[in-house]
């Protein structure tokens, strides 16, 4: 029987992660359409498909990014949600910060903790990867609850850290090493 190449980089038993594309503009915008009072006041990826095209093109194009789409297998791979890698940087460092959201349809299932899952280990493999940090909201109750399920240390608070939603925000800085990793 002849071996079918997997869609995806990595999978587990309910969700499979995999690259952005341009073809996905249509499906992730309207999802974000769907999700926006799930996203407000925390983070507002594109909502059109010119918006979702410049999106997408950063992160397919530029060294330093690199997104994941969180796609659900038994729904013939309707995505559920994204996590990207921002702001890599190779040499000593070897370290990516992570961005995310869930869409609407997939809260409170466990989707978004298992992709970002399999974007850790994915990051902490293929990308060869050290560590990953989370800025999170202190408000923002559900990003942190993902971080800390996934392993992530809570190691300081920065205020006035990003400017979102005309201001600048407080955030929580939470990080997970490959070590951490290996050893949990």
């Amino acid at each position: 029987m002849p071996h079918t190449a997997s869609r995806y980089l990595a999978e587990g038993p309910r969700v499979g992660i995999r690259h952005f594309t341009y073809e996905d503009g249509a499906e992730f915008a309207a999802r974000v359409r769907e999700s926006k009072d799930l996203h407000h006041p925390w983070l507002f990826p594109p909502d059109t498909a010119d918006a979702y095209t410049a999106y997408a093109g950063r992160l397919i194009e530029d060294r330093t990014k690199a997104g994941f789409l969180v796609c659900e297998k038994s729904e013939g791979g309707a995505i559920a949600g994204f996590v990207n890698i921002n702001n890599i940087v190779e040499g000593a460092f070897l370290s990516g910060a992570l961005g995310y959201g869930a869409f609407a349809h997939a809260v409170g299932r466990g989707l978004m903790r298992e992709g970002l899952d399999l974007v850790v280990g994915y990051a902490f493999g293929p990308m060869r990867l050290h560590r990953l940090e989370i800025n999170a909201q202190p408000a923002n109750t559900a990003s942190i609850a993902l971080a800390r399920s996934c392993g992530f240390r809570l190691e300081g608070f920065s205020p006035n850290m990003l400017h979102i939603d005309g201001a600048w925000r407080d955030h929580e800085r939470w990080a997970v090493t490959a070590e951490m990793r290996a050893s949990g």
